[in-house]
């Protein structure tokens, strides 16, 4: 019996992406029963794991061309599992529990808004015919993986330096919020697909590495990834609003004096 090399390559991206839910499923589970802080941070970091997993089994596939309508659609799955699903479980354990319904509702919003978003982009992601579309230089909304890399290094950063932010459940639950309607909005956020080598690239490289260093350095590693997201959700708001600045000044009416010329 012979071996299709071909057809074995097409399972290469899926294995990535099953250990991207496995870490996301393993995250939930830590976070049932009698969970701790020590538990917590654990789920955190599985979560991370699953950040790196997603973020291969695209690249694997471009690499050895086995790119499908399947393997974005699993991978869509896999996203609401990992990035949607355990970290409302982990949020609402670690600390929105403390508001109750009110806790577990906006927990939910988490999860329904990724499960929107993502649905969204496979609608954007996918021609007629089902293949999937070549990326495009922006993403429509705030991508899942992002939204939930943001927490989990909240997370992360307060476990590391003592602090209280677990018992600041209303902060917590305003941060659950906004990154929910960044997700379901229609701003753009760059996808970094057309990223190309030159001066410019390079600086902006170099400025983000310098300034993340000095974060882990001075403070935790984590600090630097909440800072490196921070930037990414500031730079797609202001170019969002610096697009429609420009097209406001477009459609602007001619004045008076411009009529009267």
């Amino acid at each position: 019996m012979k071996l299709n090399l071909r057809k074995t390559l097409f399972l290469l991206p899926s294995l990535f992406t099953l250990s991207s839910i496995f870490c996301g499923f393993y995250a939930i589970v830590l976070c049932l029963g009698d969970a701790d802080a020590e538990s917590f941070y654990r789920a955190s970091f599985l979560i991370v794991f699953a950040m790196f997993f997603d973020s291969i089994d695209g690249r694997v596939a471009r690499m050895t061309k086995t790119q499908s309508a399947f393997g974005v659609q699993i991978d869509s799955l896999a996203d609401v599992v990992s990035f949607g699903v355990a970290p409302g479980v982990l949020l609402y354990c670690w600390s929105l529990e403390a508001l109750g319904t009110v806790g577990l509702a906006v927990a939910f919003a988490f999860v329904a808004a990724g499960a929107v978003r993502l649905a969204r982009f496979n609608v954007l992601a996918t021609s007629e015919s089902g293949a999937p579309k070549k990326p495009g230089k922006y993403i429509v909304g705030l991508p899942i993986p992002g939204a939930a890399g943001v927490l989990v290094s909240l997370i992360v950063a307060n476990h590391a330096v003592g602090g209280t932010l677990q018992a600041q459940p209303f902060v917590v639950l305003a941060i659950v919020l906004t990154l929910s309607f960044f997700m379901v909005s229609t701003i753009s956020f760059r996808s970094f697909k057309d990223l190309r080598l030159n001066w410019r690239t390079v600086t902006m490289i170099a400025i983000a590495l310098g300034s993340s260093a000095t974060l882990a350095i001075l403070f935790h590693p984590s600090f630097a990834l909440v800072a490196l997201l921070g930037c990414y959700l500031a730079m797609g708001v202001a170019e969002t609003l610096f697009n429609l600045s420009r097209r406001g000044l477009r459609r602007a009416p001619p004045r008076e004096d411009e009529e009267e010329a």
